[in-house]
């Protein structure tokens, strides 16, 4: 990254530095696991959450409160992130956070398809992208998938929702390849190989744990092969057929050759350990995200690194509540969070 350039990033950085340091310590989770939800939502009170608690205070109780106030503080999290950036961050962060649209748009759909309430559907949307409050709100109004489909026939997202034939998963697959197929062509014409590496990473991470699943339900590989996303930096399109070819065991012999072996080596042949598979790829992806933005202070990693660092501690905080709603065991909680 040329000199100009750096001297961009340096006010972003700064303040998102400064945004870093307020997040939880992650040595409190355990201690959270050992609290009731009225603590845990006193504390966030008193924390970075506390205009969010207070503003829907008035509207919403107990957990309903909790979800609503952690979906509110990211997405304008988020926002503020966009507000603050210039130029090439903000292009890019911009971009970025377009997996929230996609997130929304298969949360809504989900609901339409389970008949969930309109409610129901409200409280998973996060509006971080470029679907606003208010765009949200009036299509997930809208009674059914065709309306909302219909609703987005002006978006970018419209080419992946078309011709929908009641295949749901097929469309969420779509979104995704379509995603970042997008987001990848963006990075590569603006020529920032170090935020281009990153995407690809975190296509791998993405394709490793959709390949575990796939494992465990027993998936052919033709079906496994239309859940992958192409693009991704170690495992090329190649290396993604040989693995959905094969079976359970030599799966995991397989992934021997790559380097996020080492996050899960210890726990792999495990067919009912995928939480922790999957958290432990979590793990790795907000390591490597930390590690790299430490080599470069000036540039879009750090921004990247709060970005999931910040929905990690929202995941959290969300995982330790909703068990201890739901009365799970400590250690259940404690192996679905990434610490």
């Amino acid at each position: 990254m040329g000199i100009s350039n750096a001297v961009k990033y340096a006010y972003i950085v700064a303040r998102v530095r400064a945004m870093k340091s307020k997040l939880i310590p992650k040595e409190m989770y355990p201690k959270f696991i050992n609290m009731e939800i009225p603590e845990i939502t006193r504390f966030i009170e008193e924390s970075e959450y506390k205009k969010d608690v207070d503003e829907l205070g008035k509207k919403y109780k107990g957990t309903d409160l909790f979800e609503h106030a952690l979906n509110q503080n990211l997405a304008l999290t988020y926002r503020k992130l966009i507000e603050v950036s210039q130029d090439e961050a903000n292009f890019l962060i911009t971009e970025y956070l377009r997996s929230w649209d996609i997130w929304n748009i298969k949360t809504i759909l989900r609901g339409k398809f389970s008949g969930a309430t309109e409610d129901e559907i409200f409280e998973d949307v996060v509006s971080a992208g470029q679907l606003r409050f208010r765009d949200l709100t009036e299509i997930i109004k809208i009674g059914t998938i065709e309306g909302v489909i219909a609703a987005l026939s002006g978006t970018l997202f419209y080419p992946a929702l078309e011709g929908f034939k009641g295949d749901l998963a097929e469309i969420e697959d779509r979104l995704d390849k379509m995603y970042y197929s997008n987001i990848i062509e963006a990075a590569s014409a603006s020529g920032n190989k170090l935020f281009l590496k990153f995407l690809r990473t975190e296509i791998d991470l993405k394709n490793l744990k959709m390949l575990f699943r796939m494992k465990r339900a027993g998936m052919e590989r033709d079906e496994t092969l239309k859940s992958l996303i192409p693009g991704g930096l170690e495992l090329r399109d190649a290396d993604l057929a040989r693995l959905a070819s094969m079976s359970f065991a030599e799966f995991v012999r397989a992934l021997e050759e790559f380097s996020y072996w080492k996050a899960i080596a210890d726990i792999s042949g495990e067919l009912s350990s995928l939480i922790n598979i999957e958290t432990r790829l979590d793990k790795y992806g907000l390591m490597y995200a930390t590690r790299i933005s430490y080599y470069h202070p000036l540039s879009i990693l750090p921004i990247l690194d709060y970005i999931l660092s910040k929905k990690i501690e929202i995941d959290n905080l969300r995982i330790i509540v909703r068990g201890k709603e739901t009365a799970l065991p400590e250690d259940i909680i404690k192996a679905h969070l990434v610490m």
